[in-house]
């Protein structure tokens, strides 16, 4: 399933900066974009050019730059897939922030969106389930750190989580 967007992972990318630079500066010009994505002033714009026949942008030599509406729905989704996969890879998977960052950059212009919005419940789920919590994911961690399964910190594990759930259920009934 495609993305949406329809759009190469080079425009994605201006339209994620542009979105970004205006909500920092206020506006957006050539030359910023060009720092932000590293490249040379000269190439941004053929790709300005490219997103306002694409009616993505406003644009006009030596004029600051804006997202039209258009623009900045398709720009809103790309940072928030990057967001959330950033978010995932770092708070979940444990991977270092540089890392997850570059990763979701990456990962976002691929992703479907069946596959993010299930990702995202997954990341939700985790923080607000009582039967996961900040424990499952330090035991993941620890998982993850020892390279090997212990089979009694599972033991540990089940009978403070067990405990939990009596616990929150003892609580449960007593409001009954």
């Amino acid at each position: 399933m495609k993305k949406g967007s329809g759009l190469s992972e080079s425009l994605e990318d201006y339209l994620e900066v542009i979105l970004d630079l205006e909500k920092t500066n206020k506006v957006a010009r050539a030359k910023n974009i060009a720092e932000r994505l590293d490249i040379k002033r000269g190439s941004v714009t053929g790709a300005l050019k490219s997103l306002e026949e694409k009616g993505l942008v406003n644009y006009s030599p030596y004029s600051y730059i804006t997202l039209t509406p258009k623009g900045e729905k398709i720009a809103r989704e790309i940072t928030r897939r990057h967001a959330g996969l950033r978010d995932f890879l770092y708070q979940v998977l444990q991977v270092d922030a540089e890392t997850a960052d570059a990763t979701a950059c990456r990962m976002e212009h691929v992703i479907d969106e069946q596959t993010m919005d299930r990702l995202m419940c997954f990341f939700d789920y985790i923080h607000s389930c009582p039967r996961t919590g900040p424990d499952w994911l330090e035991n993941f961690t620890a998982h993850c750190s020892s390279k090997r399964h212990d089979w009694e910190q599972c033991d540990q594990c089940l009978s403070v989580c067990l405990a939990r759930h009596r616990k929150k259920a003892g609580t449960m009934d007593a409001h009954e």
